[in-house]
This record gives C-alpha cells, sequence and structure tokens, in this order.
C-alpha cells in the first residue's frame, strides 16, 4: 500500500469523474472538490479506463494522453487487505439484500483501506457503502 503523506490531500476519483477529467467536461460540484487535492484512482479505474480506449477504439494520440494522465495521479493498488475489506462489505452487503457491483465493491474497498474520500457522480451506487460501511463521498 503507497504511504501517502497527508490523508486530507488526496481523494479517489470514480472512473466516471476521472473520465469526465480527461475529456475536460468536469463541472459543478465534483470540480470544485477536486481543486487544490491529489488525485488518486483505483486499480480499477486504470482497468476501465484502458477498456473504454480499446471499446471506443482510441487513437495512439489518445492512449499517450491516458498514459500521461496514469503517470500524474496516484494508483491505488490491489492488496490483501484490500481484498479483506471487499470481501467483508461484498458479503454484509449480500446479507443486506443489496448486493453491489463488483468494480464499485473494489472502488469502496480501496478507499475504506486508506481511510481517503472518494467523489463520484454516481452516489446511487456508492450510498449502501456510506450508509453502513462509513465510505466518505465529496463533491457529490
Amino acid at each position: 500500500m503507497p504511504i501517502l503523506p497527508s490523508r486530507a490531500d488526496y481523494l479517489v476519483l470514480d472512473t466516471d469523474v476521472a473520465s469526465r477529467i480527461l475529456r475536460g467536461r468536469l463541472s459543478g460540484p465534483p470540480a470544485a472538490a477536486v481543486l487544490g487535492r491529489r488525485w488518486c484512482v483505483t486499480f480499477v479505474t486504470v482497468g476501465e479506463l484502458w477498456r473504454w480506449s480499446g471499446t471506443r477504439r482510441w487513437g495512439p494520440r489518445a492512449r499517450r494522453e491516458l498514459e500521461d494522465w496514469l503517470r500524474a495521479v496516484v494508483v491505488l493498488p490491489y492488496g490483501e487487505h484490500v481484498a479483506q475489506i471487499w470481501g467483508e462489505i461484498s458479503a454484509a452487503a449480500d446479507l443486506r439484500g443489496r448486493p453491489r457491483p463488483i468494480n464499485d465493491t473494489w472502488v469502496a474497498a480501496c478507499c475504506l483501506a486508506r481511510g481517503l474520500p472518494l467523489v463520484t457522480g454516481n452516489v446511487k451506487d456508492y450510498f449502501d457503502f456510506v450508509e453502513h460501511e462509513g465510505l466518505r463521498l465529496v463533491g457529490s
């Protein structure tokens, strides 16, 4: 797990927010939330962005821009602690009768493992984790 100098400076971007930043289309409360913060993305977002680059047939220039952008953010990796949290929050959601999408659960687990807030445009996808697991959302 990477060590972050001051957690208060860091914010995890959900894939939808990262995508809007890459396209220069982030506005409203999410845009205000990311100002002056260090950006993190999870290993899941990296995978989703690369998937989009393939399915949307990005050219070499757009792929290079994605590579450059990813070098400028902190990528939160998978790890045993993250996997344990993922298992625990997945099971708890299942037992509540509210199974959550797998990738959203990984993103939430990465945030919870490091005590970092998430900025997303998809609040409904994470609200169960906010309500029951203590996930913090900002800019929503």
